[in-house]
């Protein structure tokens, strides 16, 4: 049926041509969008017409019903929807035998008159003068709420949105979520700086890169993991606030929260440790939360979630040990592994760090509202600053909302020694197998050889935020275009 509908559109296309009419015209004079119309004529009462009062919208048609000498249709565009209505003795009857045959569901359509309210109390624009601006060749999806099929919606994810203003209006929070990040870090002096993409080691996090390669200089490369060290010689360079929000890539899994390509947002601030970033990460996502909901407490998949502040401050170390009755510093390897052996969680590589990481694991989903995990040990800390007081661990926070990690911070080590031998430790473990550890990255020893100033950083996973903001129960709901098998149509 749909290919049926489709050819019979070509056909009207083709028929259009040949009476010298454009179907796909070049411009149209927009002048409001429908919901400035329904605000600014609100205050009309039922039946009452405004003649002389003039208005110009465009958008596409969602709904149609024609109806001898008149019709009634619905146009969306990204503000919302309007009605219009239409009548053979206002437009001409040429005009409207147009608008009878050649305007359909999905196509889309300026249109210019006056404001009127129905008697039903429907806000609507009376039809003065139309013009198609672009003929839709696939029809519509009828019933698109009830498609089963993920993969179906993530691919088309153009139809998901034309089709559902709930998915279009999530998509709108999600970019007004990462302006209001920036207006903000702005008014704090940060500055917007880019860092390449395309990287010839990896480094800044503890993960599988994308690989590919270099044609012009015949060099394998790999697509960044991290925004951090190249953040960092911003700093050597003289910057002392900077920021980026950008892609990651990650060649992991897909699961509800992990996606191989997700949006990062990393700053580092010049003079500052993790108790400042601490609380400009508490103050930067409060404050975002209640700009998009007006609330500080959020229902999310069934649970509430107080972003309200201050938010809970706990030591990793002893968290495990409340909940596993183990010592992550103290206990030996052995111990580690019969723990997590009892939970049936053993890592693929047994060493310590690994068995660490695995055993916070076992306990993360236990957190729900935002809640800083602090004093990560060194061996899983490779880019932090060891404690000013305390022994085997570093200035390090994770941010923890509804069991995921949100954000991961550090007073950022700046000893050129120090973070060579721990580079030296993670290309080790990348000898004895690990392709997830950081490779040895000897031009960003020589820039803090040149001298870093004391420094507090911090990444933030802006998805996984906006996934709660939404109410949207995987990542792939709140990425526009998110990654899906190949189709045997591709």
């Amino acid at each position: 049926m749909s290919e049926e509908i489709r050819d019979q559109r070509i056909k009207e296309v083709n028929e259009l041509r040949e009476k010298g009419i454009n179907p796909y015209p070049y411009k149209f004079e927009k002048k409001e969008t429908t919901n400035q119309i329904k605000e600014r004529f609100s205050h009309l009462k039922e039946g009452e017409i405004l003649e002389d009062e003039k208005v110009s919208t465009a958008g596409r048609v969602m709904a149609i019903r024609k109806q001898g000498k008149t019709s009634f249709f619905v146009i969306k565009d990204v503000d919302g929807r309007i009605q219009a209505y239409i009548r053979q003795d206002k437009v001409g009857e040429e005009s409207f035998a147009f608008f009878k045959k050649y305007i359909n569901m999905g196509d889309f359509i300026g249109i210019k008159g006056f404001p009127f309210k129905t008697r039903t109390g429907e806000l609507s624009v009376f039809v003065e003068e139309f013009e198609l601006l672009s003929k839709t060749l696939q029809t519509l999806p009828e019933k698109w709420h009830g498609l089963k099929d993920k993969e179906i919606i993530y691919r088309q994810r153009y139809v998901e949105m034309l089709s559902n203003d709930d998915s279009l209006n999530r998509y709108k929070i999600r970019f007004n979520i990462l302006k209001t990040v920036r207006e903000e870090l702005n008014k704090k002096d940060f500055i917007e700086v880019e860092t390449p993409v395309l990287h010839y080691l990896t480094g800044g996090a503890t993960a599988r890169p994308f690989e590919t390669k270099l044609n012009a200089f015949d060099s394998e490369m790999f697509m960044r993991i991290s925004l951090e060290l190249y953040l960092k010689r911003y700093l050597v360079g003289g910057f002392d606030k900077v920021y980026e929000i950008g892609k990651n890539f990650r060649n992991e899994g897909i699961s509800y929260k992990h996606h191989p390509e997700f949006t990062m947002m990393e700053l580092y601030q010049a003079y500052a440790d993790y108790f400042d970033i601490m609380d400009l990460t508490e103050e930067l996502i409060n404050t975002v939360v209640k700009k998009v909901t007006g609330e500080e407490i959020i229902e999310y998949n069934g649970k509430q979630i107080n972003f309200s502040r201050p938010w809970k401050r706990i030591v990793l170390t002893d968290y495990i040990k409340e909940k596993l009755n183990v010592d992550i510093l103290k206990d030996s390897d052995e111990k580690l592994l019969n723990v997590l052996e009892e939970h049936e969680s053993i890592p693929e590589i047994k060493e310590r760090g690994h068995l660490i990481e695995k055993l916070w694991d076992l306990v993360e989903d236990t957190i729900v509202d935002p809640t800083f995990i602090m004093e990560h040990p060194t061996i899983i800390s490779p880019l932090a600053k060891k404690h000013r007081e305390k022994e085997d661990v570093t200035e390090r926070f994770e941010l923890i909302i509804n069991g995921m990690e949100i954000a991961n911070a550090f007073s950022e080590l700046n000893d050129p020694v120090e973070q060579l031998k721990r580079f030296e430790h993670q290309a080790k473990l990348r000898e004895e197998g690990d392709d997830e550890a950081q490779m040895m990255d000897t031009d960003f020893i020589n820039a803090l050889e040149y001298g870093m100033p004391p420094t507090g950083g911090l990444g933030i996973g802006w998805d996984r935020i906006i996934m709660f903001l939404t109410n949207s129960p995987s990542i792939r709901d709140v990425i526009p275009f998110p990654m899906v098998r190949k189709s045997n149509e591709e």
